[in-house]
């Protein structure tokens, strides 16, 4: 999954109210990032080993990181590859979301990702021809899920979750807190976030975005405090993971079309929905789109409340949020 450096950690747990019951917390290190769940239980129990564990089984599926896993064996076209529940649902999430976005969220730009030297693979030399060349194997309609085996239309397209699966094991570590019966919890990994109930009678859990200042080494300062519950919260955004060559930026999301990193003034993208594959994903899907379109594409999904940051002519941030936020969210500090 994402190194800790490269993590999209515009969220961070950030709690400000006071319990009356003890909290639980357990933190560590999974999926070359960290994670951070606090919960509240009456039998006052560790579940870290068991949380541990599902995220050191949800890897061997979906990690590209990791060459034995289910996806690593299906990129490098390994024979009869059988997909398990946790490729399937993040396949399944990705062609919606890809549908949804007309395209500008495709997880087949794995090539490309690793061409620009953000995945594991080597950085290559960026010329047109090259690019032009991995555009030919780039496209979700070239492969297909059919029953617990991928079918690819060529073997050169590849297949790249971590836009989406950091979200998503956030929902497998929920699942599991909701199937012991626990009630309240939230539950953090390489920032994006899941929270269920309230955090005390009186306050639901209250979660941090960042400003989106170029930053690859630690957290920014905080731009907003949002209330939380019963919902996830995701942010995307091109001042963690980037690269400079000959002065110029390029920031580690690939447009599908072109084949190039975004060029737009859309910073940074938080996205709230009922769950975290659902936001982690459109978050990067809208910073694809940038700004206009992607103001346009939640018009029409009020299902997903956004929280948008970007910068205008005379480089000045600004924030656009959609209306199910506006009793939400609490700035902590203009952006400067």
């Amino acid at each position: 999954m994402r190194t800790i450096r490269f993590t999209i950690g515009f969220i961070l747990f950030y709690s400000l109210s006071y319990a009356q019951q003890d909290p639980i917390k357990v933190e560590g290190n999974a999926q070359g990032t960290t994670y951070h769940i606090t919960y509240f239980d009456s039998q006052n129990r560790n579940l870290q080993p068991e949380i541990e564990k599902i995220l050191a089984d949800f890897d061997q599926s979906v990690s590209t990181y990791i060459t034995t896993s289910i996806i690593s064996r299906i990129n490098s076209n390994q024979k009869n590859v059988i997909v398990d529940k946790y490729f399937v649902t993040c396949f399944k999430k990705a062609k919606e979301v890809w549908k949804n976005t007309k395209g500008a969220f495709d997880p087949t730009v794995y090539p490309l990702v690793n061409a620009w030297g953000f995945g594991p693979g080597k950085k290559q030399k960026i010329e047109k021809a090259k690019i032009d060349s991995i555009l030919q194997f780039v496209g979700f309609n070239l492969i297909k899920l059919k029953g617990n085996k991928i079918i690819k239309k060529d073997p050169r397209v590849a297949l790249d979750f971590n836009a989406f699966a950091q979200g998503y094991s956030v929902d497998v570590v929920a699942e599991f807190l909701n199937s012991i019966g626990l009630k309240s919890y939230s539950v953090e990994i390489g920032g994006e976030i899941y929270a269920k109930g309230r955090y005390s009678k009186a306050e639901d859990w209250k979660i941090g975005i960042e400003q989106p200042y170029d930053n690859k080494e630690q957290l920014n300062p905080l731009r907003a405090i949002i209330d939380l519950k019963n919902r996830a919260i995701s942010t995307s955004g091109n001042n963690r993971r980037f690269i400079i060559e000959n002065g110029i930026k390029y920031a580690h999301h690939i447009d599908p079309v072109r084949g190039y990193p975004t060029t737009n003034n859309l910073l940074s993208a938080s996205i709230v929905a009922k769950d975290c594959i659902t936001s982690d994903a459109y978050a990067t899907g809208l910073l694809v789109m940038g700004l206009e379109k992607a103001i346009s594409f939640l018009n029409k999904h009020e299902e997903l409340q956004a929280y948008l940051v970007y910068s205008d002519k005379n480089g000045k941030y600004i924030v656009y949020e959609t209306s199910g936020l506006k009793n939400k969210i609490h700035e902590v500090e203009e952006i400067k």
